[in-house]
């Protein structure tokens, strides 16, 4: 699943920085800098965040990025070594799990647990945090140009609309449009029914007569310029995007939706554990989760932090959702051996 395509350029030029030197006790025998390796999407820690952890612990900090789940998990599986943090969406953290390629968390090591949102933990699919420590969430969401769309509902009903018909584009992930689809006829987001999929696939299919294109990259910019004028997307994307045209609206369909939560995860084979856990203490404290949160445009599920957020987005209901809207939406778990029968209704939406 395409999660986000940020621009690498910044992720990169962000562990370029020279870590500046401070405390002493990580530092190798012969006297040089230990390196923490963190695998995880481009432009998902602030540069402030990165820069106090190096100087707080007198290492350097290196991103290599990945720009979707199933290419971390195919670049792992093929025998990648040398990362120490990932930071994977959920389910795959639970794919990695089953293939016992995370290690279990020493929770004495990171004691900044205690600031995590409990309201989320109860969605989660790792509620007790054994193998990963959520750290940025967001939901899968409806944006469309105030402008151009007349009488707008809140609900994926609006992906129906004939008056927008070749102004409007999916996700081109089969979890967020068949999990949409299901959203939308009132069934569970993961349903492994057969009958409640073809369904989904059915509307999913009804859709796609509607769209302009599946679309994973552009529909940001494509909304902001107005070359589309309703587009499904990834809450922070748009949130972005929005700095560029006022115009847009961002919502979350009454029916519910996906939200994709990263996790923060030590894979097994990693060399610098005990970084590793400094590094899950460091970005889940309170200040540094507030600061990382406003710079990222995602949302940490972190209750310590939310005092310190700035009042415009603390009073995102994107990000911040009404509780009841929130107990609709659903994370996109592993379907494990049930993954053919949505690749087979998939397929059929793709079949041109």
């Amino acid at each position: 699943m395409n999660r986000r395509h940020f621009i690498a350029a910044s992720a990169l030029a962000a562990a370029s920085i020279p870590a500046c030197k401070q405390k002493v006790g990580s530092t190798g025998a012969s006297g040089a800098k230990k390196t923490l390796t963190v695998f995880t999407w481009a432009d998902y820690l602030s540069e402030k965040a990165k820069q106090s952890f190096e100087q707080a612990h007198n290492c350097t900090v290196v991103v290599d990025t990945f720009d979707s789940n199933e290419a971390m998990l195919a670049k792992l599986e093929s025998g990648a070594v040398g990362y120490d943090v990932l930071v994977p969406s959920s389910y795959a953290v639970q794919a990695l799990k089953r293939k016992g390629m995370v290690q279990p968390l020493d929770h004495a090591k990171i004691p900044n647990l205690k600031n995590m949102d409990a309201a989320y933990l109860a969605k989660a699919l790792d509620p007790k945090m054994e193998f990963s420590v959520p750290y940025m969430m967001a939901p899968t969401c409806l944006c469309y140009l105030a402008s151009k769309v007349s009488n707008p509902v809140n609900s994926w009903a609006m992906l129906d609309r004939a008056d927008l018909k070749g102004r409007i584009t999916m996700l081109d992930d089969m979890r967020e449009v068949l999990g949409a689809a299901l959203k939308f006829l009132g069934h569970p987001l993961n349903s492994t029914d057969p009958t409640q999929l073809a369904a989904a696939g059915e509307v999913a299919r009804r859709w796609k007569d509607n769209i302009a294109k599946f679309e994973n990259e552009q529909y940001k910019t494509g909304i902001a310029s107005g070359e589309f004028f309703l587009v499904q997307g990834y809450a922070g994307d748009l949130i972005q995007a929005k700095e560029e045209n006022e115009d847009m609206k961002i919502f979350i369909p009454k029916e519910g939706a996906a939200f994709s939560c990263d996790d923060l995860c030590i894979p097994k084979g990693a060399k610098e554990v005990d970084l590793a856990y400094a590094f899950i203490n460091h970005v889940t404290e309170a200040s540094v989760a507030a600061e990382n949160m406003e710079w990222i445009g995602y949302r940490a599920p972190n209750s310590a932090a939310y005092a310190s957020l700035s009042e415009d987005f603390r009073g995102s209901e994107v990000l911040f959702p009404p509780e009841e809207l929130f107990a609709k939406c659903e994370p996109i778990d592993d379907l494990g051996d049930k993954l053919p029968l949505w690749t087979a209704e998939w397929d059929k939406v793709k079949k041109p």
